[in-house]
């Protein structure tokens, strides 16, 4: 293979990361793949879906990035898509991750390790108290005072919970807490999908001085599911925004977390040095509200990490180690609890953006998305209905590039799944086309796609406009079977709670993997709490 770009040794790497200058590593093999084994501190970047990534956790081009995969293939890929977009500190590991396990350091399963090990290393350093599903079940059978908080966004509360549990997500906890629970006699359980975010919720509140008894519920949705007992799908139960007194109960919790855990305040002027400053110190800026908050209004430049998901898995949001990161909110206490949460998990340089700094402008809306190369991707696009036209008459082939979770959740009839990252290989299995087209939840990742399906092929490639969500909202019907499958779907790490089989052996595995990071993580050595 022909190398361009620098390697760096697994040993040379090791010494680097405890260090203190910036660093990045990128995986940037597919999310299942990664799952099975990877480094600690790697933050996961498929190459299928690297130039959408990258923008978000790579926003200085001058950051020292070390790429990792298994062999150097697809980070050498990665590592030329880089360069072509002024990013000129890249090195690949040299040998990969069997170079760093043959090295003697440790490789990592799951997704999210350095954020559920912290939860971990929360429950120990502060003996979270907890109560069992039997226990809890029996507590509510006998009409005790309870209040049941799922700590998790809405989307998975209403996916799947515990009846009568109320959404709240980790970054609201504070704030709405009071609201949730005006009688001081009330048990206070914290609940999540397994272990992180549960334990978490309830240290949070306990750490802020809520009164009541706080507890959080071991082993969350799983563990209740395994205890036998029954869930709930499509529960609405949303805890409302604070009143008057609870909301000054909550801006004074949230103020006396951040000066026990050393977290500074900041105005607009410190930001527009930060700002200016963002070509010699990497900076990231996030705005910790909800997703509803933010697209109804917020600062330039800020992007959307609802407080609980930043701290439940930090390692998407924030690739380089030691950047500064400022959070934003619109109220004083989202940013507060979050920011204590991340000093503790050893971010040395986090700040809170007063809430009542003045911006320049406000945006409404997603924040602009930057993806890598989009520009320069020439396409020849169908619309939905022209698309419809051609499959009646057989006259095309549609490749689907989304992910696999995304394709089983609705693809175009017929339309056959690929992994991008893995076309060169895998269009051998599409069956023969004069046409093929290719779709994508929103278009983006297809319109990427398009010169490396025609170089596999070498057929034309045409791209469905507005991707599979335009086919949808023309009307048109999606189908759920996976039966046409160009590529393995080990591009993501399927929940135990999506699979078809063997639900409960991979809920077991999957708690019992969470409870063993702590060891694992303090045999590593690579990452330091402040707990």
């Amino acid at each position: 293979m022909t190398t361009q770009f620098p390697r760096i040794e697994a040993t040379a790497l090791h010494r680097l990361l405890p260090g203190e200058g910036e660093i990045a590593v990128l995986d940037v093999r597919e999310e299942g793949v990664f799952a099975d084994a990877h480094i600690l501190t790697a933050s996961n970047a498929p190459i299928s879906r690297f130039e959408r990534i990258v923008p978000l956790l790579l926003p200085r081009r001058a950051t020292p990035i070390v790429l990792v995969d298994d062999d150097e293939q697809l980070a050498e890929r990665a590592a030329g898509i880089l360069a072509a977009h002024g990013y000129d500190a890249v090195s690949i590991l040299e040998g990969g991750v069997p170079a760093w396990h043959k090295a003697g350091f440790a490789l990592f399963a799951g997704v999210y390790v350095p954020s559920k090990a912290f939860g971990e290393f929360v429950e120990v350093a502060y003996d979270t108290p907890h109560i069992d599903a039997h226990e809890l079940q029996r507590r509510r059978a006998a009409g005790e005072d309870i209040v049941l908080l799922d700590s998790r966004p809405f989307d998975e509360y209403n996916w799947i919970t515990i009846p009568g549990a109320l959404d709240c997500p980790g970054g609201e906890l504070v704030l709405r807490a009071r609201e949730a629970v005006p009688s001081e006699d009330t048990l206070v359980v914290v609940n999540c999908g397994g272990r992180t975010r549960s334990i978490i919720g309830a240290q949070i509140l306990i750490d802020a001085g809520l009164p009541n008894r706080v507890v959080s519920l071991k082993d969350g949705t799983q563990g209740w599911h395994l205890s036998g007992l029954e869930v709930e799908r499509g529960a609405e139960s949303i805890v409302p925004q604070p009143t008057n007194g609870a909301f000054e109960w909550a801006r004074q919790a949230a103020a006396g977390l951040a000066k026990r855990f050393e977290v500074p305040t900041i105005g607009a002027v410190t930001l527009a040095r930060f700002e200016e400053e963002r070509d010699h110190t990497t900076l990231y800026r996030f705005d910790v509200r909800g997703p509803e908050e933010y697209r109804s209004g917020h600062r330039p430049g800020f992007l959307s990490a609802p407080g609980g998901q930043l701290v439940q898995a930090t390692d998407t949001f924030v690739a380089v180690r030691r950047a500064r990161i400022v959070l934003a909110d619109s109220d004083g206490v989202r940013a507060r609890t979050t920011a204590a949460w991340l000093a503790r998990m050893g971010f040395p340089n986090v700040y809170v953006l007063d809430e009542h700094a003045p911006a320049a402008s406000v945006e409404v809306g997603d924040a602009p998305e930057t993806v890598l190369g989009l520009g320069a991707a020439e396409a020849k696009t169908v619309t939905a209905d022209e698309l419809a036209t051609l499959l009646k008459r057989g006259d095309v082939v549609v490749v689907d590039v989304a992910t696999s979770r995304q394709y089983r959740a609705g693809h175009i009839p017929g339309a056959w799944f690929a992994v991008r990252g893995r076309l060169q290989a895998d269009a051998a299995t599409l069956p023969e086309a004069a046409l093929y087209v290719l779709t994508s939840p929103d278009e983006v990742i297809a319109r990427l796609a398009i010169a490396e399906l025609e170089a596999a092929t070498g057929k034309p490639v045409g791209l469905l406009l507005g991707g599979t969500q335009a086919w949808w909202g023309a009307g048109h019907p999606l189908e759920r079977q996976a039966e046409h499958l160009a590529s393995r779907t080990d591009d993501v790490l399927l929940k135990a709670f999506e699979r078809r089989d063997q639900k409960e052996a991979a809920m077991r595995e999957y708690l019992q993997w969470e409870v063993g990071l702590v060891e694992q993580v303090r045999r590593d050595g690579t990452l330091q709490f402040r707990l």
